[in-house]
C-alpha cells in the first residue's frame, strides 16, 4: 500500500543539469518542484505544528506553513553560509537551531522568525577536507532544556549544556577508535581517522535518555558518558553495508530506530534497516533494491506504517503498511542528486 502521507525531498543541483531545490508529491499525485532557490541539505517537520516544516539551504534557512507548498526565506544575519541541519527544540518549540558551514551555530528564540550566530564553537581541526567542514544535524536530549548535540562533516561530535553558547567536543574517543585497522578510512585528507570523524546523524531517544547514537561513516556508534567515550554497535553483524547516513528514532515509539546503511557517499547499493530493542540488534526493512547510497530517512509524526527513503540518485521509496510492501516513485530527472526526505 502507498504511503498516503506528503512527501517532500531537498536535492542539490549538478553539472549535468540536476536541479536543487525541494520536490513535492501529495498522496496519489507527482512530483512537483516547489522550491529552486537553492541547494537543499535539510529538511525538519516541526514537532508541535503539522503544517509548519523549515528547510536548510545554500542560502540559509527556509520555512513552509503549509506542507512545503510554498517558502519564505527565514531572517538570518549571514549570507554566503550554508545551512545543513535545523532543529526544532521540542521542548520549547520557540528554540530553533541552524548548523551551517563552515561551522557555525545559530539560534532562534522567536519560532525560528530571526537568528542570531552563537559564539564559535571553538573545535580542533583535526581533518582538513576539499570542502569547508560543516554542521551536518542537531539532537536535543529529552529531558533536560538546553542540552544538545551535533556532529560534524568532518570532525567528529560536539555537545552543549547552554543552549548551544559554548561546547565540549566530543571526539576523542572517537579518533581513539580509529587505531583500530577496521575503523580506518582516509578518501580527501591525509589522516586515517577520516572516516571515524566523518559525522552524518546523530540521535537521542527518551527510552535510553542519556545515551547518544552518532552515524559516521564507519557505522553506527553509541555513547553513555556524553560523548567522552563511545561503543561501536557493530551494526556489520546484520547489515552488510555499514556506511551509516542517516539515524532516526520512531516518534510513535523510542525503542524504535531506524538507520540507512550504504556502501560509501557515492555507491550504487544500501538499504533500511531498523532496531525495535535500541540497537542492539538490527534487521533489513525495505523490500526494495535502492541503486545508489540512502541518503535519508523519513517517518511521519503520529503514523508509524508512513516510511520512506530516498536515494542519492533521486530514487524514493515509500510503506503505509509498516513495511509489508513497497512503492518506487523516483523524482523527476532533474532531482537526481538527493539529500534530505520528510513524511508529513
Amino acid at each position: 500500500m502507498a504511503t498516503d502521507a506528503t512527501l517532500l525531498v531537498g536535492t542539490a543541483a549538478t553539472k549535468d543539469g540536476g536541479a536543487g531545490g525541494v520536490f513535492r508529491r501529495e498522496p496519489g499525485g507527482d512530483w512537483r518542484q516547489v522550491f529552486a532557490a537553492a541547494d537543499v541539505h535539510a529538511i525538519t517537520p516541526h514537532p508541535a505544528a503539522p503544517d509548519t516544516v523549515f528547510l536548510g539551504s545554500k542560502d540559509g534557512p527556509y520555512v513552509s506553513t503549509d506542507r512545503g507548498a510554498h517558502w519564505e526565506r527565514l531572517g538570518f544575519p549571514d549570507r554566503g553560509v550554508q545551512v545543513w541541519s535545523v532543529l526544532v527544540d521540542p521542548r520549547d518549540p520557540n528554540l530553533v537551531y541552524a548548523g551551517g558551514s563552515p561551522v557555525a551555530v545559530y539560534r532562534s528564540t522567536d519560532g525560528g522568525a530571526h537568528f542570531s550566530r552563537l559564539p564559535d564553537p571553538g573545535l580542533p581541526e583535526r581533518v582538513r577536507m576539499e570542502f569547508p567542514c560543516r554542521v551536518m544535524r542537531f539532537a536535543a536530549h529529552p529531558a533536560r532544556a538546553g542540552e544538545i548535540y551535533a556532529t560534524l562533516e568532518v570532525n567528529g561530535a560536539m555537545h552543549s549544556v547552554d543552549g548551544g553558547e559554548t561546547w565540549r567536543d566530543c571526539s576523542a574517543d572517537l579518533v581513539r577508535l580509529a587505531d583500530q585497522p577496521h575503523l580506518q578510512s582516509r578518501i580527501l585528507s591525509d589522516t586515517d581517522t577520516e572516516g571515524m570523524l566523518d559525522g552524518h546523524a546523530i540521535a537521542m531517544t527518551p527510552a535510553d535518555p542519556e545515551a547518544v547514537y552518532l552515524a559516521v561513516r564507519m557505522g553506527i556508534f553509541r555513547s553513555a558518558d556524553q560523548g567522552r567515550s563511545w561503543t561501536d554497535i557493530e551494526v556489520g553483524r546484520f547489515s552488510p553495508f555499514t556506511y551509516g547516513r542517516d539515524i532516526r528514532v520512531a516518534p510513535t515509539d523510542p525503542k524504535v530506530m531506524y538507520a540507512a546503511l550504504s556502501v560509501a557517499a557515492r555507491s550504487d547499493a544500501g538499504a533500511l534497516w531498523r532496531s525495535d530493542d535500541l540497537g542492539a540488534s538490527w534487521r533489513r526493512f525495505d523490500k526494495v533494491t535502492p541503486h545508489a547510497t540512502v541518503m535519508g530517512i523519513a517517518l511521519h509524526r503520529s503514523d508509524a506504517d508512513q516510511v520512506a527513503i530516498v536515494a542519492r540518485g533521486g530514487e524514493v521509496f515509500a510503506t503505509g503498511d509498516g513495511g509489508a510492501s513497497w512503492d518506487a516513485m523516483p523524482l523527476p530527472a532533474a532531482g537526481r542528486d538527493a539529500y534530505a526526505i520528510a513524511c508529513l
